[in-house]
């Protein structure tokens, strides 16, 4: 297939440079430092073993959840999965 100036791995590079990106991007995201001893919502206590597995954790895990359903966050790309393109 010709490809006009494009190198033969252009599109693939293209879609690398796109995912580290949007990788980085997330990562500048996420909370950094000591997370908070008590939830910042509902102040019910945040476990030793989240505070540690979760750098910066302001929430206890049943706000987190309500925080994540109210921004519609999923937890994985329903697009990119293979069960979805089967549909």
């Amino acid at each position: 297939m010709a490809t006009g100036w494009a190198g033969d791995n252009a599109v693939n590079e293209q879609i690398d440079a796109t995912v580290k990106d949007a990788v980085e991007r997330a990562r500048r995201q996420l909370p950094q430092g000591p997370g908070l001893e008590r939830c910042e919502e509902c102040d019910a206590p945040i476990p030793v073993a989240r505070r540690r597995a979760v750098p910066g954790v302001r929430l206890c895990v049943a706000c987190q959840e309500a925080h994540d359903e109210e921004n519609g966050f999923s937890g994985f790309n329903r697009r990119g999965s293979k069960d979805s393109q089967l549909r």
